[in-house]
C-alpha cells in the first residue's frame, strides 16, 4: 500500500470529518465541509479548460470487459461533447467486480469510510471541472451546476457514508457470551460479527442531477462493502465517468482493487439498465427516473434490494399569508429555478376560488394568479438573470411538454424564449402557468399527472378544506417529493401537518425568504420520505443503508 494513503494517514486526514458528519446527522444543524463558492477553489477558472480537454477523446478507465466504445452526449447548450466511454461485457466485468469484494469487506467499516471520504475530497478538489461536466450534460446553469453538482452532491455522498458507518458499527466486532449454569461450569462462547455486503450495487443515473442523485446510492453501497457499477443516463455520462475515475484512482492507491467501482456506458437504444438489473450479481439497485421503469425494477429485479426515486405531483396549498410579496417572490423563484426540471419543483398551486387573506388585503384567485405571473416575469425580465436561473431545457421531451401547455387550459403566464449570449443553440425558456378548475372533471386528468419541466397549474378549489382533501388524494395516488403550504391559521397549519404525516410527505410552511421548497440540505433535511408513491426511500436515513449489508456471526467456544 502506498505510504501516502496508508490507513493511519487516511484516518488522520478524514476521521475528524466523519465524526462531524456523525454529530450533524444527529443534531440536524447546518454543516458542510465542502465550500460552495467558486472563490474557495484554487483553480476555479481552470474547470472549463479541464472540461474542454476531455472533449473529443476516449475516456479510458482500464476496467475489465471493455468490448466497444460508445458515446454521443450533446450538451443542452448546443455543443457536442464527443467523448467515448468503455462499453462493458457484463459476463466479464461483473465477475471481476464480484471478485474484488472480499478484501473490501474484510477492511471493515472505518477503513471503507476513510477511503470513501478520500474519494469525495478528491472530487471536491475538482469541483470546477465537475461543474462544467454537469452543466453540459444536465442543462443546469453554471452556478447551479457548480453548487448542486459539486459541494451539495458531495454533501449527500458524505451523509450516506455517515449513515452507513453508524449502522455497521451498531453491532460490536466481538463479544464474550457467558451463561451461568448454577453449580455447573458456565457456558461460554466467543463471537465475531462481520458486516457482509450483498455483492454488486447498480446505480442507474438520471439526466438532470447525475451526481446529486447518484452519489447517495454509490457511497452508501461502497461504504457498506459492496462493489458499485455505475450506469449513467446516456445523455449525462461524463460527470459519473469522472466520479468512477477518481474512485478507481483512490482505491488503487489505498491498496484495494479498482474494480470495486466501474462504469457501464450503453450503446444507443441498448437498454443496458434493464439487462444489468436482472443479473444475479446485482444485489442492490439505486434508480432515479420515470415511474414506469422504477415500477418495472421493483417488480422484476427480485434478486436485488431496489431503491427508487420516481415521479410525483408536488403541491402547494395557498390559504393565507402575512407576507404576500415574500410569498410571491419565493414561489416565483421555486417555479423558475432550473426551468422546473427538479423532482422537488412545485407543480400544482391550490388556491381557493374565493381568494385568500393577505397582509395587503384580500386577494381573489385571479389576483393571486396574476400577481404570481407578474412576479415570475419580474424575476426573469432581464435575460442575463433569466439565463443564470433557468439553465437550458434538458431534452426535447421537456420542450414538447412546455409547448403543449397552451392546449391544457387558460394560460396565465406564457413562456418566452431567452437567447443565451455564449451558447446561441441552447433552448432556454421561461416557465408557463396554466389556470385550471378542480371542479371540472376534464381538468383533473391534467393536474393529477406529473408534467415535468417549466409548467405549473394554478388550480382553483372550492375552499381550503377542499384543497386539503385534494392534497391528501394527490399524495396518496401520485406521490410527492415536496409539499408547500401558506397559512396564517394555526388550525389550517395543523391540518396541513396532519395530512403530510398521514400520507408521509415532506412539508415546508410559509417560506418567504431565501429558503425554497425545492431545495434540501444534506445532514438536516430528508429528500423524499420513502412513504408515498414518489419514492420508496429517503435521502438519507438508516433505512437507506441498512439493507445493503447483513451481519454474519461466527461462534466459538470461549
Amino acid at each position: 500500500m502506498p505510504a501516502d494513503l496508508s490507513p493511519v494517514l487516511l484516518i488522520e486526514r478524514h476521521r475528524g470529518t466523519l465524526d462531524k458528519a456523525l454529530e450533524t446527522i444527529r443534531t440536524r444543524e447546518y454543516w458542510s465541509p465542502y465550500p460552495e463558492h467558486p472563490k474557495a477553489y484554487a483553480d476555479a477558472e481552470g474547470g472549463r479548460a479541464a472540461f474542454e480537454a476531455l472533449r473529443g477523446h476516449r475516456f479510458a478507465l482500464d476496467q475489465p470487459g471493455t468490448d466497444a466504445w460508445t458515446g454521443g452526449e450533446r450538451s443542452p447548450y448546443g455543443i457536442e461533447l464527443d467523448v467515448r466511454y468503455p462499453h462493458p461485457d457484463p459476463d466479464v466485468l461483473l465477475p471481476a467486480m464480484r471478485a474484488a469484494v472480499p478484501v473490501w469487506r474484510d477492511a471493515g467499516p472505518e477503513a471503507r469510510a476513510m477511503v470513501c471520504l478520500e474519494i469525495l475530497a478528491r472530487i471536491n478538489a475538482r469541483t470546477p471541472e465537475f461543474a462544467h461536466a454537469v452543466m453540459h450534460t444536465s442543462g443546469q446553469a453554471l452556478t447551479m451546476a457548480f453548487q448542486a453538482g459539486g459541494p451539495h452532491a458531495q454533501d449527500r455522498g458524505l451523509e450516506a457514508v455517515a449513515y452507513a458507518y453508524v449502522e455497521q458499527v451498531r453491532i460490536p466486532e466481538t463479544a464474550q457470551w457467558i451463561k451461568p449454569q448454577g453449580k455447573r461450569d458456565p457456558l461460554g462462547l466467543r463471537k465475531t460479527f462481520t458486516a457482509v455486503p450483498r455483492g454488486v450495487g447498480l446505480v442507474i443515473g438520471c439526466n438532470t442531477f447525475p451526481t446529486w442523485n447518484g452519489y447517495p446510492g454509490l457511497f452508501a453501497s461502497l461504504a457498506t462493502g459492496n462493489a458499485v457499477l455505475v450506469k449513467p443516463h446516456p445523455r449525462a455520462v461524463l460527470p459519473l465517468a469522472l466520479t468512477v475515475s477518481v474512485a478507481r484512482e483512490v482505491l488503487t492507491e489505498a491498496g484495494f482493487p479498482p474494480d470495486l467501482v466501474c462504469l457501464a456506458a450503453e450503446q444507443p437504444g441498448e437498454g443496458l439498465a434493464k439487462t444489468l438489473a436482472l443479473r444475479p450479481e446485482i444485489r442492490v439497485i439505486d434508480y432515479t427516473g420515470s415511474t414506469g421503469f422504477g415500477d418495472w425494477l421493483e417488480a422484476n429485479a427480485r434478486q436485488a434490494q431496489v431503491y427508487t426515486e420516481k415521479a410525483g405531483v408536488n403541491t402547494v396549498l395557498v390559504d393565507s399569508t402575512d407576507d404576500y410579496r415574500g410569498m410571491l417572490a419565493n414561489l416565483a423563484f421555486s417555479l423558475s429555478l432550473y426551468s422546473g426540471q427538479m423532482c422537488t419543483t412545485p407543480q400544482n398551486l391550490l388556491i381557493p376560488r374565493d381568494g385568500i387573506g393577505t397582509d395587503a388585503g384580500p386577494k381573489s384567485y385571479d389576483e393571486v394568479v396574476a400577481d404570481l405571473a407578474a412576479a415570475v416575469d419580474g424575476l426573469l425580465g432581464d435575460d442575463a438573470r433569466a439565463n443564470a436561473l433557468l439553465g437550458a431545457l434538458v431534452n426535447p421531451e421537456v420542450r414538447a411538454r412546455l409547448e403543449a401547455a397552451a392546449g391544457m387550459g387558460e394560460i396565465a403566464l406564457a413562456s418566452r424564449p431567452v437567447t443565451h449570449p455564449d451558447f446561441p443553440h441552447a433552448v432556454v425558456r421561461t416557465p408557463a402557468m396554466v389556470k385550471l378548475d378542480a371542479a371540472k372533471p376534464d381538468a383533473e386528468a391534467t393536474f393529477m399527472a406529473e408534467c415535468f419541466g417549466p409548467v405549473s397549474f394554478a388550480v382553483a378549489v372550492d375552499s381550503t378544506q377542499d384543497g386539503l382533501d385534494l392534497l391528501r388524494r394527490t399524495i396518496r395516488e401520485q406521490g410527492a417529493m415536496t409539499v408547500g403550504g401558506y397559512t396564517t391559521s394555526p388550525e389550517v397549519e395543523r391540518q396541513l401537518e396532519e395530512v403530510c404525516r398521514e400520507e408521509c410527505a415532506q412539508l415546508s410552511l410559509n417560506l418567504t425568504g431565501g429558503v425554497y421548497v425545492n431545495q434540501t440540505a444534506a445532514f438536516s433535511d430528508f429528500h423524499g420520505s420513502g412513504g408515498n408513491p414518489a419514492a420508496n426511500a429517503a435521502l438519507c436515513d438508516g433505512a437507506f443503508v441498512a439493507s445493503r449489508f447483513r451481519m454474519v456471526e461466527v461462534r466459538r467456544p470461549a
